[in-house]
C-alpha cells in the first residue's frame, strides 16, 4: 500500500521519513542572491556537482525571477535558458532528480517531455496558467503547489488578508481539489514566503505551519536567504545565512518534509541535528 506522504519520482516511492533538500539553481540573471553567477556551462556544472555533492536529494532549476519586482520574462527566452541548462545537465547528470520552477503548462510539458524532468515548482499554484493543472496531471511528475497573493511584479504592494492561515488554507483546498478532480497525485504544499507576505505574515506561516497538517501532504519551505531574515537582521542577503539555519531549523521542528535551499550541507546539518533530537 502506498504510505501517506510518499511520492512517486522516477516510478519510485520516495517517503519522508528523512526530510529531503532542495537545491537551488538560478539560471537567471537576476535573481536576488545569485543572479547571473550561473550563466555558463562550467557554472551550471560545478553548481550542480556543489548540490549534489552536499547530499540534496532535489536540483531545483529556476529560469524566471521570481523577487519582487522581478522583469518579466517571456515564454521564449525561460525555454531559451531552461534548454541550453538542461541539456548539459542531463547529459552529466542523468539520474538526479531534477525540479523545474515554473509557472508556465507549456514550459512544464517541454521539459518533461525532452529532458525528462521529475517535478514541476509552480511559484503561482495554478493561477498564471491555467493550463497547469491539467498538463500536470497528463504529465504525472510531482507538483509544488505554491501559494501566492498577485504576481512576483505586485505581490509585495501593500498584501493583505482577511484570516492568513484560513485565506491560505481555502485557497490549498480549492487548488487541490482541482487537481484532484484531473487525477494529479504527487502534490507538494508550499506557503510561498516572501510572496504576497509581510514580514508578520511570513513569520505567522512559519510558527503556524503545523495547521496546514490538515492536507497531510509533504511540505516544502523555502526562506532560504529571504528578506524576512536579512532585512530583520540588517544584513545583505550574501549574510543570511545563519538566519536561514535557524529558520529552516525551526520549520522542520514545525514538520517541514523539504527545505529548498542555496546552501544545502548547511541544511542537511540541519536535518541531522533535528532527526537525532527527535529520536531523544
Amino acid at each position: 500500500m502506498r504510505k501517506v506522504g510518499d511520492i512517486n519520482i522516477k516510478g519510485e516511492l520516495r517517503s519522508f521519513d528523512v526530510p529531503m533538500t532542495m537545491g537551488i539553481l538560478n539560471i537567471t540573471p537576476d535573481s536576488f542572491f545569485d543572479g547571473g553567477q550561473y550563466q555558463y556551462q562550467h557554472d551550471i556544472e560545478k553548481r550542480c556537482d556543489t548540490i549534489l555533492e552536499e547530499g540534496a536529494d532535489i536540483i531545483d532549476i529556476g529560469a524566471y525571477s521570481s523577487r519582487p519586482g522581478a522583469i518579466h520574462v517571456s515564454e521564449e527566452e525561460e525555454l531559451k535558458r531552461l534548454n541550453q541548462a538542461l541539456e548539459w545537465i542531463r547529459s552529466k547528470y542523468t539520474e538526479a532528480v531534477i525540479s523545474v520552477d515554473t509557472f508556465r503548462a507549456s514550459v512544464s510539458q517541454h521539459v518533461v517531455r525532452n529532458y525528462e524532468v521529475d517535478m514541476i515548482n509552480d511559484i503561482s499554484g495554478g493561477t498564471m496558467d491555467d493550463q497547469m493543472f491539467e498538463t500536470i496531471s497528463q504529465l504525472g511528475v510531482p507538483y509544488v503547489l505554491m501559494h501566492m497573493q498577485g504576481t512576483p511584479q505586485n505581490m509585495q504592494h501593500n498584501p493583505q488578508y482577511n484570516n492568513l492561515i484560513g485565506d491560505i488554507s481555502l485557497f490549498f483546498a480549492q487548488q487541490i481539489q482541482k487537481l484532484r478532480q484531473l487525477g494529479a497525485k504527487d502534490v507538494i504544499l508550499d506557503l510561498g514566503f516572501g510572496f504576497g507576505k509581510t514580514m508578520a505574515h511570513n513569520y505567522e506561516l512559519l510558527r503556524e505551519l503545523k495547521q496546514f497538517d490538515i492536507f497531510n501532504l509533504p511540505m516544502l519551505v523555502g526562506v532560504s536567504r529571504k528578506s524576512m531574515i536579512y532585512k530583520l537582521l540588517e544584513v545583505m542577503p550574501a549574510e543570511a545565512l545563519n538566519g536561514t539555519t535557524a529558520l529552516n531549523t525551526i520549520a522542520l521542528l514545525n514538520g517541514a518534509n523539504i527545505l529548498r535551499v542555496h546552501d544545502v550541507k548547511e541544511a542537511v546539518e540541519c536535518i541531522n541535528l533535528v532527526r537525532q533530537l527527535n529520536k531523544a
